[in-house]
C-alpha cells in the first residue's frame, strides 16, 4: 500500500519538473526573440526611477510598438545614477551582445548635477553616437534641461552641447525630454528630479515622433 509521505512525494516531484518545464519555455522563447532590438541606454529616469514595474516609459513604449505593428523588442539597458562616462564604457558590450537596430541615448543629466565638465559629456556622447553608427545602428538622442537656478549661461551650454552631437552625427535629437512639463512640481516625484508615473506618458510623447521615423512597421 503506498504511504501518503510517498503520494506527496511524487507530487512535488511533478510540481518541480513542471515549473522547471514553464521556466524553460519562457527561457527559449526569450532566446528565440529574433526581432530587432531597440536599446534604451540611460540613468534612473528611463530606468524607472521610483516607479512600480511596468510603469515607465520605456515599458509603455514596448507596449505602444506591440499595438502599433512595429516588429521590435526592446532592451533597457538604464542605470540609475549612471552618467555619460558610465555609459560610453558599457556600450561596447551591450552593442555586441544585442546588436540593436536602434539605439537611444539618454544620458548626461548625472553629469551636470554632479559638476561634471560639460565638454567630457559632449564627448562621451559623441563617441556613444559614433560607436552605435559604426556597429550599424540608428541613433536618437535624448536631451535634458538643467533647473533655472543652475544659471542661463549653464543651461543654454548645456542644451547646446546635445544639439552640437547631434548636428555634428546627424542624428534626430529630443531637445528636451521634459519638454511641456518640466515646471511643473506636480508632475515629479518628492526629490522634485524623478518624474512621477502620471508623467511617463509624456515622455513617451516627447520622444515617439522621432523615435517613430527611425522604425519600421512589420
Amino acid at each position: 500500500m503506498t504511504s501518503l509521505s510517498s503520494i506527496a512525494s511524487v507530487r512535488i516531484r511533478s510540481l518541480l519538473c513542471a515549473a522547471c518545464a514553464a521556466l524553460l519555455l519562457i527561457a527559449s522563447a526569450a532566446a528565440q526573440d529574433t526581432r530587432p532590438a531597440i536599446l534604451i541606454v540611460g540613468d534612473s529616469v528611463s530606468a524607472g526611477y521610483g516607479l512600480a514595474r511596468g510603469q515607465g516609459w520605456v515599458d509603455l513604449l514596448a507596449r505602444k510598438l506591440d499595438a502599433g505593428g512595429y516588429a521590435y523588442r526592446v532592451v533597457n539597458a538604464s542605470i540609475s545614477g549612471d552618467t555619460t562616462a558610465g555609459g560610453r564604457a558599457r556600450l561596447p558590450a551591450l552593442l555586441a551582445q544585442h546588436q540593436p537596430a536602434v539605439v537611444v541615448i539618454e544620458l548626461g543629466g548625472n553629469d551636470a548635477l554632479r559638476g561634471g565638465k560639460l565638454a567630457s559629456t559632449r564627448d562621451n556622447l559623441d563617441a556613444m553616437v559614433k560607436a552605435s553608427q559604426a556597429a550599424g545602428a540608428r541613433v536618437l538622442l535624448v536631451g535634458m534641461d538643467m533647473p533655472s537656478n543652475y544659471g542661463p549661461a549653464y543651461v543654454r551650454e548645456f542644451r547646446n552641447l546635445y544639439t552640437d552631437v547631434a548636428k555634428s552625427r546627424r542624428v534626430p535629437l529630443v531637445a528636451s525630454f521634459f519638454d511641456g512639463f518640466g515646471e511643473d512640481l506636480t508632475r515629479f516625484q518628492s526629490d522634485r528630479i524623478h518624474p512621477t508615473a502620471e508623467a511617463q506618458p509624456l515622455l513617451l510623447d516627447n520622444v515617439w515622433p522621432k523615435l517613430a521615423a527611425l522604425l519600421q512597421r512589420k
